[in-house]
């Protein structure tokens, strides 16, 4: 049986889930959580050559207009609680993108008593961008996977995850 479609039947079918997985996965407003070098490849992604703005992911000030943090370089042991404490007064539903090899997993100072081993250690992290720095065009990438994430998930089993997380804080 072929689904509805708005040519043949003159109406869609969706779920409230679905429609409002489409209208965020297309207006993510990001913090920028620029720790170290990859923090320049993304201001190059936000520049007037890749254009962030035409996606509709624009910068915000602070995580209370955020819906999206991009953690872009190393994440120290003195640096990740003020990551957390940032991360816990974004409004849900909330996305994290690491960004980097330092963010990813430790990167070049993986063994340094200072260095946080990945960033999902303190907060969940729902994309992983390679590289050392990645390209503006590797974040680009990371950032409409994110969207196909979250057009693809509905907002009630994120929820019920997020609550399972271990590194879930009470409030």
């Amino acid at each position: 049986m072929d689904s509805p479609s708005l040519e043949k039947d003159g109406f869609l079918l969706t779920t409230l889930d679905g429609l409002f997985g489409r209208a965020q996965s297309g207006s993510l407003w990001y913090l920028s959580f620029g720790l170290a070098c990859c923090a320049v490849e993304m201001m190059h992604a936000a520049a007037a050559r890749y254009d962030m703005d035409r996606f509709g992911w624009i910068p915000r000030a602070t995580p209370r207009q955020a819906d999206l943090m991009i953690v872009a370089g190393t994440l120290t042991n003195k640096m990740a609680p003020a990551m957390r404490k940032v991360y816990d007064q974004m409004s849900e539903p909330r996305y994290v993108l690491s960004m980097g090899s330092c963010a990813n997993g430790g990167g070049y100072y993986h063994y340094s008593y200072a260095v946080v081993r990945g960033c999902d250690r303190i907060v969940p992290v729902d994309v992983y961008v390679p590289g050392c720095p990645p390209t503006a065009e590797a974040l680009l990438y990371g950032l409409m996977q994110l969207q196909a994430k979250i057009r693809r998930d509905d907002t009630a089993s994120r929820r019920e995850l997020l609550d399972r997380s271990p590194n879930r804080q009470p409030n």
